[in-house]
């Protein structure tokens, strides 16, 4: 292949990351947390150490097995792999009702961020894997600097006012 040809290929805007595929240590504990406290949808097992999740009767958005990963301990904190999972809500209403969700099961939260084009809610699955929660701005809003460039700021989301959209 001639990459020096392809250099300025862009992928066309409507591609998207259509699934993420974890390895976990106990299939029915990350079931418990991504299904019934985050709310996907169960589609099927696959054997007994496999299942899939959706939004919306997606075949899958999630996959989570443990074929290398049974009652094995978290991936180490310090060296490469995956940084997080990001979970768009189509809405700011929704976020706040799975903030609502996580607060009233007592799930802790590693931090809740407004960056400007997106509100943003931390926290780990059972086994450790980094978890965002959040939902983007209209793109006309997005902070940008005087040339048109993007923007993103980090600072300290409100999460008391954000739950008031979830009627708390």
């Amino acid at each position: 292949m001639d990459i020096e040809n392809t250099k300025d290929y862009k992928l066309p805007a409507a591609t998207r990351i259509g699934h993420i595929h974890l390895k976990v240590t106990d299939l029915e504990r990350a079931l418990g947390f991504y299904r019934d406290l985050l709310g996907f949808e169960f589609q099927q097992f696959y054997g007994d150490s496999a299942a899939f999740l959706s939004a919306g009767g997606y075949h899958h958005h999630i996959g989570l097995n443990t074929w290398y990963s049974k009652d094995g301990g978290p991936a180490p904190a310090n060296t490469a792999g995956l940084f997080h999972t990001a979970i768009l809500y189509p809405e700011r209403r929704d976020l706040a009702i799975a903030l609502k969700r996580l607060v009233e099961a007592g799930y802790p939260l590693t931090g809740a961020s407004d960056h400007g084009v997106s509100e943003a809610i931390y926290l780990n699955d059972p086994d450790g894997n980094g978890v965002e929660l959040y939902w983007d701005r209209s793109k006309e809003l997005w902070p940008r600097d005087e040339k048109g460039n993007l923007r993103m700021v980090t600072e300290a989301l409100d999460l008391e006012e954000l739950l008031k959209l979830a009627g708390v």
